[in-house]
């Protein structure tokens, strides 16, 4: 066997804090050979990423990194500012989580690049244009000229993280490090980028450090996994050992909260109202925004976020909604609590039309729509303690009741979502993030609505809290007999929370059906791209399947394509498609919006058989 690219051994990484010392990591041995892909999962606060940066000394000003890493034949650990930043960019480069905290807003992409070739390379000019074009072409970046003079705000997220991607490759690094590179993309995206780790890997040979919670992304691409817990190794071994032959406890609970896509969820309970009145009707739903789309002082258009969407909700069920970025999941919930307005059709709620109540009746209805948003942080107030988050819906629509009252419906409402009362004069920073979304999920649910909208509410979370969370949400739907709109992108998760689902795509709908006809026998194109994108949490089957991508972006709602929105990147668009807007029409248990379903299905059952 060649000698590791990069040996660490006894890495230790400490926090000096008022409070004292905070050891992150905790004498942490590990090697990464040439070329190889080691992935590193753990939930927050694991210290996985703190690990490796620490290795490229880019720690808080507060931190200290001990032990030995060998990075081709050079300690790391023991260089100096000039060392390392001879190391980093050209031998080490790094993918951080987020591109758009990482490129620069003030820059255009080629810039940034140029600053790199620059440094590293002693390239200006033309010849670091032509080098920045080149690679951004090799990680799949089409009219690179004109990207290359574009500002990161102008770009989808896929395409900022191909361009991070392309940055860090610019001087051919001997060792990429990826630091959750897919957490918040979507399904399609998160695809791309991963074939991309393949195929950087085959053509480069970069070896690859890949850092991240979600162990269904290193299922297929690592060679080794290791394991981390409270800053240290739990489990080393090969993605085969680690899967289907866990040895510790954590690792067991870790694979165990992976939703997956493959296995159906648990049955869910028979509705209570079978039969009864829809509790919630959308007909004909549109929500557009007027933009300016030529700059300040051009023409304004419409931005068309949901265009002609009807369905109906039964009292108890949960609709998942799932789609791409910008595909108009989440303006849909918004327009259902009348949170943004309306531009056609109707929102009926317990019978009655919501966009024709006067503001005061319309507030009064409030108390039985309630949502839980993404970024729990970002939706509680910070100066406010969890016990007046909670109770200040409960000073809207009861205020007859005294404090104390109050102060003993917030407490039973905590204890229900798992948390303790007598922290209930903390404030939202002093919890952590699944914490946190236990408090918003308190918050919905204190005035005992019909009705909640979760937008995205657990993608942000580490994959236990995700799980404990959607315990949570579904025993509460059975306890409290609640109505949910769901709206993610991880299929595995709407899998399992869902009754039915609806796949959108620019504001459309394109398939909507029981959750159990849908994942087992999808019929639009679009639904069947998104479960081909999805990463399955086995490497058996992950590394067997076929590599079949969604390619290019989703189109812009402000120039939808015409007819069918999704026939620019459909592999079955035919002429009418481009003519006609398709319908959605029943076929079996489902509802499609595609001109060729009965033919598409046609010809998978002939290669079936």
């Amino acid at each position: 066997m060649s000698a590791p690219l990069l040996d660490v051994t006894g890495l230790g990484v400490r926090f000096d804090t008022p409070a004292g010392p905070l050891q992150a990591v905790r004498s942490l041995d590990f090697a990464v050979a040439p070329g190889e892909v080691l992935g590193i999962v753990g939930e927050s606060g694991s210290g996985k990423s703190q690990a490796m940066l620490a290795l490229l000394g880019l720690l808080a000003a507060n931190g200290r990194a001990s032990g030995r890493a060998l990075f081709e034949g050079r300690d790391l650990l023991a260089l100096d500012e000039a060392g390392l930043n001879r190391v980093r960019g050209s031998r080490i480069a790094m993918i951080f989580q987020d591109p758009m905290t990482s490129l620069n807003p003030y820059l255009a992409i080629g810039a940034q690049m140029a600053l790199v070739l620059r440094a590293h390379r002693g390239l200006r000019g033309r010849d670091a244009a032509r080098e920045a074009g080149a690679m951004l072409e090799s990680v799949g970046i089409q009219d690179a000229g004109r990207r290359l003079r574009q500002y990161p705000h102008e770009l989808s997220g896929g395409m900022r993280q191909r361009v991070m991607i392309a940055t860090a490759l610019l001087c051919r690094p001997a060792l990429l490090v990826a630091d959750e590179p897919t957490t918040a993309l979507d399904v399609t995206v998160q695809a791309q980028i991963l074939e991309l780790m393949h195929t950087l890997r085959a053509r480069f040979g970069t070896a690859i450090v890949l850092i991240t919670h979600d162990l269904a992304v290193v299922a297929g691409l690592a060679d080794r996994l290791l394991v981390m817990q409270q800053g240290e190794c739990r489990e080393a071994g090969s993605p085969e050992e680690i899967f289907y032959a866990p040895r510790e406890r954590y690792t067991r609970a870790l694979l165990a909260a992976v939703p997956r896509l493959d296995r159906a969820g648990p049955p869910a309970p028979p509705l209570r109202h079978a039969g009864a009145a829809p509790l919630l009707q959308v007909r004909g739903l549109r929500v557009g925004y007027p933009v300016l789309a030529d700059g300040l002082l051009g023409r304004k258009r419409l931005l068309r976020a949901v265009e002609d969407l009807s369905f109906e909700l039964a009292p108890g069920e949960v609709l998942g909604v799932v789609g791409e970025s910008g595909c108009g999941k989440s303006t849909l919930g918004r327009a259902v609590l009348q949170l943004v307005p309306a531009s056609a059709g109707s929102v009926s709620f317990l019978g009655r039309d919501l966009g024709q109540l006067e503001r005061a009746a319309l507030d009064a209805m409030r108390r039985d729509l309630q949502v839980v948003f993404q970024d729990p942080l970002a939706s509680l107030d910070p100066r406010m303690t969890v016990r007046d988050i909670v109770a200040e819906p409960l000073e809207t629509f009861e205020p007859g009741l005294t404090d104390a009252e109050r102060s003993n419906q917030v407490a039973e409402m905590l204890s229900r979502v798992g948390l303790d009362p007598s922290h209930m004069n903390r404030y939202p920073h002093q919890f952590s993030g699944g914490q946190c979304q236990r408090v918003a999920i308190a918050r919905a649910l204190i005035t005992r609505p019909k009705l909640i909208v979760c937008d995205e509410a657990v993608s942000a979370l580490d994959v236990s809290v995700r799980a404990q969370i959607l315990r949570l949400l579904l025993e509460l739907r059975r306890l409290l007999d609640l109505s949910l709109i769901f709206i993610g992108h991880d299929l595995a998760v709407i899998r399992q929370v869902s009754q039915r689902v609806m796949v959108m795509y620019l504001g459309r709908v394109m398939e909507m059906a029981p959750a159990g006809e849908l994942f087992g026998h999808p019929r639009h194109p679009y639904t069947r791209a998104l479960l081909a994108a999805a990463p399955l949490p086995d490497p058996r089957l992950e590394r067997s399947r076929p590599r079949v991508g969604l390619a290019g972006e989703v189109p812009s709602p402000l120039a939808p394509p015409d007819g069918c929105v999704f026939r620019t990147r459909c592999p079955h668009a035919r002429e009418i498609c481009a003519a006609q807007v398709p319908v959605l029409a029943r076929h079996g248990a489902a509802e499609v919006a595609c001109h060729r379903v009965a033919e598409i299905q046609e010809s998978i059952l002939k290669s079936v058989s």
